[in-house]
């Protein structure tokens, strides 16, 4: 008879302890899952903290860049384009077609120009290339008139050989803007406005 208890006491004692170890696990499991969602909470947050920082300072670069556009806008105007040609006049080759041993067809060069007024002459250098970057013939193409906020286009000589070209600003001069400027005519050191045509000392035009 007393075997006959001993068995169902040590089964309701095991049942006890894996109940008990049991219970203990879930509260385990459910502080690690609420542990995880205040993590991902608290990512949430940091995220949406960094994306309004990020807002922010973008809205404060384009107000500064509105400010400073606008200063060159209204204030010595043409001195703020010839300060800064760089942001505002490019010259760029076309899409153009390579034969299968080499040679350069339907080339065309760009220039374009973003500042308020007209450029009367652009005159860019054309290198065509071979595949290792050697240099096979240079040429230089003037294209005049180019429209304020406007493009102008030239259509280039074809090459027998080169595969690639590159494309290099020369001189650029400008009598609406009183600009002048060429890859050899150095800066003065010094001097804050040194591509002006005519010396001036005040423009606010």
């Amino acid at each position: 008879m007393k075997r006959t208890y001993v068995y169902p006491v040590i089964l309701l004692v095991l049942i006890v302890v894996f109940g008990l170890g049991y219970c203990q696990q879930q509260r385990y499991v459910r502080k690690v899952l609420s542990e995880n969602q205040r993590l991902w909470n608290e990512n949430r947050d940091l995220r949406k903290s960094l994306d309004e920082s990020a807002t922010v300072s973008r809205q404060i670069t384009t107000h500064q860049d509105v400010q400073q556009r606008l200063a060159g806008q209204f204030v010595e105007r043409r001195a703020y384009y010839r300060r800064n040609w760089q942001q505002f006049i490019a010259a760029s080759a076309g899409e153009y077609r390579t034969g299968l041993l080499g040679g350069i067809k339907d080339l065309n060069i760009t220039v374009n120009n973003q500042t308020e007024y007209a450029l009367d002459n652009v005159v860019v250098q054309v290198a065509y290339m071979r595949n290792n970057n050697e240099v096979f013939k240079t040429e230089q193409y003037t294209i005049s008139n180019i429209p304020e906020k406007g493009t102008r286009s030239i259509a280039a000589s074809n090459s027998r050989k080169g595969s690639k070209v590159s494309v290099k600003l020369l001189s650029i001069t400008s009598q609406p803007m009183n600009f002048c400027w060429s890859v050899n005519k150095p800066a003065p050191a010094g001097n804050p406005d040194p591509f002006e045509c005519v010396p001036s000392a005040k423009d606010n035009h």
